[in-house]
Formats: C-alpha cells, sequence, structure tokens
C-alpha cells in the first residue's frame, strides 16, 4: 500500500498540522505502508507536475492549516493541477482523508472545502480530523489527542485495505452534468515548462511585448501575402513534408528579424505553404533564422527546439509535436 501526504500550510515552526502528519506517518509506517510527503510549498514552482504522482498511490492525505482564512493558497493550487492535468479514473479510485488544524477560526469550513473538493474531481472520501490547536505543545501536554490521532491513521489504514465504498454524492452528479474541462494534453516535461514560464514575471511582460509586437506588424500586412513559390526555404518545407492520413492543423512560422511570417496549411496529405498572415493558426512560433537552419539540417528538432527555449510556442502543443512527424529533414 502507498499513501501520499500533500502538505499545504507554510512549514512554520510551532505549525499543529505538522504535528498532526508526523504522527500519522509514523503510524502507517508501522503498519508497513510506503508513505511519501510533499510539502507543497518546497514545490511551488512545479505543483502543477504533482498530480502525476497520483497515478500509482491508493490514497491520500490532504493536510492544510487555517491561519486565517480557508485552507491557503498552496491547496488550493494543487486541487486546481488535479482538476486540469490529473488522471480523473485514477483519482475514482483514489481514497483521500483530510487534516485540517486551526489557529483561528475555520477548521470544519477547511476540512468540508476538501472533502467536497476531492468528491467534485471524483475520488472516494474518507473521515478526516479538524480541530482548533492554538499551540502544538497541547498535544504534548494531552495524550488522548495523540490516540486519537493515531487511531485515525489507523482507520485510513482500514478503509484503504478494505476498499470501503460510500453513497453516491450529489456534487458528483451535478459534476457530470454541467463540467466541460477536458485534461490538457500535456507530457510532464511540457507542464512543467509552462508551470516555470507562469512563475516567471519577466518571461510573461516580454511574451505579453512579443504579442503585441506581432498584432501591430500582422495588422500592417492586412490583406497582402507574398506566396514566393519558388523560394528555396519555402520548397524544404514541401520536399520534406510527409503526408497524414486524418490530419488537419495550421501553422505560423515568425522569423526574428523577418518581415514576412511563414504560413503552412496541412490537411491529410496535402501542404500549402508560403509567406503571409493566418489569423488564429493551430501553432504559432517564434524563433531565430539559426534555429530554423539547424532543425532543417536535422541537428535539432522542432520538439527539443521548444524544450530548450529556442523557440517560442502559442497554441495546440499536440499539433507541436506532429511537426516531428510530418516533416523529416536529413
Amino acid at each position: 500500500m502507498k499513501i501520499n501526504i500533500y502538505y499545504g500550510g507554510r512549514g512554520i515552526v510551532g505549525d499543529p498540522t505538522l504535528f498532526v502528519i508526523d504522527k500519522m506517518q509514523e503510524i502507517l509506517e508501522e503498519l508497513r505502508v510506503k508513505v511519501e510527503r510533499y510539502n507543497l510549498y518546497e514545490y511551488k514552482q512545479k505543483i502543477t507536475t504533482l498530480p502525476g504522482g497520483l497515478n500509482d498511490v491508493d490514497g491520500i492525505i490532504l493536510a492544510s492549516t487555517v491561519e486565517w482564512y480557508g485552507i491557503g493558497g498552496y491547496m488550493y493550487e494543487f486541487l486546481d493541477a488535479c482538476w486540469l492535468y490529473g488522471n480523473k479514473e485514477k483519482i475514482s479510485k483514489t481514497y483521500m482523508c483530510p487534516i485540517v488544524m486551526s489557529t483561528t477560526y475555520g477548521e470544519r469550513e477547511g476540512k468540508t472545502s476538501l472533502s467536497v473538493a476531492w468528491e467534485t474531481l471524483g475520488g472516494l472520501p474518507c473521515s478526516g480530523l479538524c480541530g482548533y490547536i492554538e499551540d502544538s505543545t497541547a498535544f504534548e501536554l494531552n495524550q488522548d489527542y495523540v490516540k486519537l490521532i493515531e487511531k485515525k491513521a489507523e482507520n485510513l489504514y482500514r478503509t484503504i485495505s478494505q476498499k470501503t465504498i460510500s453513497l453516491p454524492a450529489s456534487n458528483m452528479a451535478v459534476k457530470q452534468k454541467v463540467s466541460t474541462q477536458n485534461p490538457l494534453p500535456l507530457t510532464p516535461q511540457e507542464t512543467e515548462q509552462l508551470s516555470k514560464y507562469a512563475a516567471d514575471e519577466v518571461y510573461v511582460k516580454t511574451q505579453k511585448e512579443d504579442i503585441k509586437e506581432l498584432a501591430m506588424h500582422f495588422r500592417s500586412m492586412m490583406g497582402s501575402s507574398d506566396t514566393a513559390t519558388g523560394d528555396p526555404l519555402l520548397q524544404k518545407f514541401r520536399d520534406h513534408f510527409v503526408p497524414q492520413k486524418n490530419f488537419e492543423a495550421s501553422y505560423k512560422f515568425v522569423i526574428e528579424g523577418e518581415k514576412n511570417s511563414i504560413i503552412m496549411r496541412v490537411k491529410d496529405e496535402t501542404i500549402a505553404v508560403e509567406y503571409g498572415n493566418i489569423e488564429n493558426p493551430t501553432i504559432l512560433c517564434k524563433l531565430k533564422q539559426e534555429m530554423l537552419d539547424e532543425i532543417m539540417a536535422a541537428r535539432m528538432t522542432f520538439q527539443r527546439a521548444f524544450m530548450g527555449n529556442g523557440m517560442l510556442v502559442k497554441g495546440d502543443f499536440k499539433m507541436l509535436r506532429m511537426l516531428d512527424q510530418i516533416f523529416k529533414f536529413d
């Protein structure tokens, strides 16, 4: 059996939630359960990658501390990532035990929030634990509290071992009727890359400036295009095109320092390549001429160029991966 613990507090000294999950981890390990712990504040740049760790667990503990209001931003961000990137089928078979300690007010509401969120994701609920603890020394002074925590860990072990079932919840029925959110088709590497970029204020600012510059550039080019059918660069794309059945996409390549963009329209076994403009392409790529030359010389792939920050991309990332299949340079 394997159980992951996700701690959403700030890790400050005296946090009562830390005492509770330390004790629960100790008891579970005595029961020969493999326990892995994730302090979300240590993964704040990579929280979007953590739902991948749910694929090989039998249960999880979501633990947080109410310091002034609610369960805290890190835990909300993790639950958001589960909704966007998590394997819903695996989550539907995963038990969750909520642990919420409060140094102010709202521990019951926090515990309820975690339970409702996990049920909405489709997961299996377990009985949790919540309490108002002004100082963690209260646990050391009252052994009855410690016994209660130990009992809760044992009950979690039994619940998962016996695969205890529960009656359906109404929020699951509502989710099935109104939910339109689909998991994004991203690899863990792409997800981590996006997470890093989203947290990089300089990168976000640069992207906004680039988009603004491109928008002005495209507006000035509206209504004009240069097909340049004999251009050797465009011809090389045509010569190395590999037809794909039941595939359709449009690509725009913006080459830094060049006036015109390269536009490609691919449909099944045909491709149209030209200089010009297109609104809302499937993929918008921005790169330097040197990087494009490396790709066309087969010393680099489109995917590696993106992962190595040599090419900026906006659009459907699944179609980005297709570039290395529809063009075979040698």
